[in-house]
């Protein structure tokens, strides 16, 4: 896809929400840290649902570890790897206590240092919380980026970067938001839903549904 149609496509997702946001609940940095740590391998509706009593009484890294692992597991063992993932947050939360005063770090290098927390899930805390624009390539923008030739690349990080080159400064810091809200109701795996897409006309993908 060239430069000229990126635009017009990124245009018409602005056109249609400016601000886009994010369907994962959290009232923090921190909770926001947890909850995109616990939807690896999960839906964000799954996460929410267990997430929603857990913030109530668990929102920094300080009442996260007076809880505890066990505490922890009770409130998030509807949600895959919830054994493991209660480990990474626990651990997460006492070097967040430990080394960085309990404040999360604004920085992707420090955020990936964290157990449980790798480069999309720091890109998502970047982007959503600190408002950098940073891209967070999951399954949905992997696809639509090859799908679309937005941004094409045969593994996550080359389509990060085709994101970062292809697609307008003025768009970046919402152009994953507005991929994956595509891709999840749109742009699907195996039937996407071509009739409604507002970006139809300038798809190149040849297998659309009519």
């Amino acid at each position: 896809m060239n430069y000229r149609t990126i635009v017009e496509v990124f245009q018409r997702f602005h056109e249609m929400e400016p601000e886009p946001e994010g369907e994962l609940h959290h009232t923090n940095a921190y909770t926001l840290t947890v909850a995109v740590a616990l939807s690896a391998q999960a839906t964000d509706v799954g996460v929410n649902k267990a997430t929603r009593d857990l913030f109530a009484i668990a929102d920094t890294p300080e009442k996260m570890l007076a809880l505890g692992k066990e505490g922890l597991i009770e409130h998030i063992k509807t949600i895959g790897l919830f054994r493991q993932k209660a480990k990474n947050v626990i651990k997460m939360s006492q070097i967040l206590v430990d080394d960085f005063d309990g404040v999360v770090p604004d920085s992707r290098a420090a955020l990936v240092s964290l157990p449980g927390v790798g480069r999309k899930t720091a890109n998502v805390v970047l982007n959503m919380w600190f408002h950098q624009p940073a891209q967070a390539v999951d399954t949905h923008i992997f696809r639509i980026g090859n799908r679309t030739g937005i941004a094409p690349g045969k593994d996550v990080d080359t389509v990060e970067r085709a994101i970062e080159d292809n697609i307008p400064a003025r768009y970046q810091q919402h152009a994953h938001h507005w991929l994956i809200l595509h891709g999840r109701y749109v742009c699907k795996a195996r039937k996407p839903v071509c009739t409604n897409c507002i970006i139809n006309d300038l798809c190149p993908y040849e297998e659309k549904t009519l």
